[in-house]
């Protein structure tokens, strides 16, 4: 067998190996649950570090937008939860005590 030809096979069988050691068998995304914010206001950040909280306020969310965040699934640290903004339809994190009205919409 020719250097191209061992080079091409060696290829092919690093990238199979890797996409199935990258996708973890039966791995399904889990799609929000429709919640309502409930609180007058909340700040609504980008990213949440363990060490310091919440980090890049994006936008303060009003009473009654519609957002998402599965109960189980969807981490909350310290009681910031990450949610889902239906609005401009971007992940962020919010206070677990603003959410409610899960399934209502």
């Amino acid at each position: 067998m020719s250097m191209p030809v061992r080079a091409a096979l060696s290829f092919v069988a690093f990238s199979a190996l890797t996409l199935a050691l990258a996708t973890p068998a039966g791995a399904e995304p889990t799609v929000p649950d429709h919640a309502v914010i409930i609180c007058d206001s909340a700040s609504f950040y980008a990213n949440y570090d363990s060490s310091t909280g919440p980090v890049g306020l994006k936008r303060t969310l009003e009473r009654g937008n519609k957002v998402g965040h599965t109960r189980g699934a969807h981490p909350v640290y310290n009681g910031w939860a990450a949610t889902f903004d239906f609005g401009p339809n971007d992940w962020g994190f919010v206070r677990w005590e603003c959410l409610g009205a899960f399934g209502s919409w």
